[in-house]
């Protein structure tokens, strides 16, 4: 690399305005350290910038570099940094204490700040975390969706034995399911309208995957998930957003169970709510995750969990513009863009 000029990004300008751009390479402060970006996915929220503009309240209102699923290499430490060298592979976070996923200050790739699709990005080195030498890059790099199921997974207090119904088989759906398996949930049920989705999740470990029919009700869906349970779950992990999921998960859910809402749909949703109070069915909020790198890395590390099958697709950098076409369009589950020109390896 010529380290003094070429730092190539992507870049949202505005709603459907995506470009690759050279920008400088950034100057590190005393705590900071440069990343040389290695593996970076493409996650539903970068695609509904690009396509949107904004995401609920908040809105690109001047160009903003996309990415957060990420992993890279530290080529130079600051001054005051004493527990990363260069060299090192890393896993960037954000604040390590405490219920920081609901500060509204700072996270990557959301208007005003940063992402890190590029080539060489600094963070702080304090939430910066290490790879074990048997953790891929792009392995690092899927610890970011896993950390949302991860979390989810904490919401719904999944445990030895839990039973479990996952709304949607996509890469968050998968991860919960990945993450619930780990923690020991005897059954899953797995539903989607794509058929494609759940050979996946049949793959990762779904007991019964479902085919959604567009004409399924509600209450009808519910019944159904009960009847391959042979009892109604302990738990629903809705990951879609759409209304009529919401309404399966409150339905679906046995009493004195949980409803975790991962998915995010429209501002006001019509829920059977009066169902969920009298049969004292919890409905949880997800927003993002919290303290959940250490634990993710140990189930990568340990190989407990195994997130390599989810990178259906890779791309170079400079192919940034058609591998979000591709994410676009739902083809595969996991598209990985690959920032280091001198490594394209996993």
């Amino acid at each position: 690399y010529n380290m003094e000029t070429e730092n190539l990004s992507v870049v949202l300008h505005s709603q459907g305005d995506l470009r690759l751009e050279q920008r400088p390479i950034p100057e590190t402060g005393p705590n900071e350290v440069l990343l040389q970006m290695h593996s970076v996915g493409i996650c539903g929220s970068d695609v509904h910038y690009w396509q949107n503009g904004r995401i609920g309240d908040f809105a690109v209102k001047k160009p903003m570099v996309l990415g957060h699923e990420a992993t890279g290499r530290v080529v130079k430490v600051g001054s005051a940094v004493k527990n990363l060298k260069e060299g090192k592979k890393e896993m960037d976070e954000f604040f390590k204490s405490g219920n920081y996923n609901l500060s509204p200050t700072i996270f990557c790739a959301t208007p005003p700040d940063d992402g890190n699709l590029c080539r060489f990005y600094k963070h702080s080195a304090n939430f910066c975390y290490k790879l074990p030498d048997n953790v891929t890059y792009e392995e690092g790099a899927l610890i970011e969706p896993l950390s949302v199921g991860i979390h989810a997974c904490r919401r719904a207090g999944v445990t030895l034995g839990s039973s479990i119904l996952i709304c949607g088989g996509g890469p968050i759906g998968l991860v919960c399911l990945l993450v619930a398996k780990a923690m020991g949930a005897s059954q899953v049920v797995m539903t989607d309208l794509s058929a494609d989705c759940l050979v996946m999740a049949k793959e990762l470990g779904a007991d019964f995957p479902l085919i959604l029919k567009r004409e399924d009700g509600p209450e009808g869906l519910a019944k159904r998930v009960e009847g391959l349970l042979g009892a109604q779950p302990h738990i629903t992990i809705e990951c879609t957003g759409v209304e009529s999921s919401v309404q399966t998960a409150i339905y679906a859910t046995r009493p004195g169970g949980v409803v975790v809402l991962v998915g995010l749909g429209a501002a006001m949703t019509t829920v059977p709510l009066l169902n969920a109070a009298l049969r004292e069915v919890d409905i949880r909020g997800v927003f993002r995750y919290c303290n959940t790198w250490p634990m993710a890395i140990a189930m990568l590390a340990s190989k407990k969990v195994n997130v390599a099958p989810l990178v259906t697709h890779r791309f170079p950098l400079e192919q940034a513009v058609q591998a979000f076409e591709t994410t676009r369009q739902g083809q595969g589950v996991k598209i990985m863009l690959k920032c280091d020109k001198t490594d394209q390896n996993p």
